[in-house]
């Protein structure tokens, strides 16, 4: 099963993101939630860099992907509202998949 963690602050903007594990939903490759939850992570953060110039920090490899906002505090106004809805966007995203694909993908808030 994937988990995805949502750090969020007592403020309830992100601090960050961990997508950890296999949906085992189909062998590697034809794995349709693994691939779904793959690259809506990776795109989210491909997003942040690209449209918005931030490079948060972040661990990536098989079967794990970490996302650390916050090195790019202070952050206010316009930045962190575009940031803010390119996260709860990804969010969007990954709670769709985990409504029709509960029993392989679990997304979780964690206040940070």
């Amino acid at each position: 099963m994937i988990q995805v963690e949502i750090r969020r602050r007592r403020d309830g903007t992100i601090a960050g993101y961990v997508v950890d594990g296999h949906a085992e939903y189909d062998e590697p490759g034809r794995d349709i939630v693994c691939a779904s939850a793959s690259a809506i992570a990776v795109g989210t953060y491909n997003a942040i860099e690209s449209l918005l110039g931030l490079k948060p920090r972040y661990v990536m490899r098989k079967g794990l992907m970490r996302v650390d906002l916050e090195d790019l505090e202070p952050l206010t106004g316009e930045k962190r509202q575009q940031l803010n809805l390119l996260l709860e966007s990804m969010i969007v995203m990954l709670r769709t998949i985990e409504h029709s694909y509960g029993d392989y993908i679990a997304v979780t808030d964690k206040q940070v």
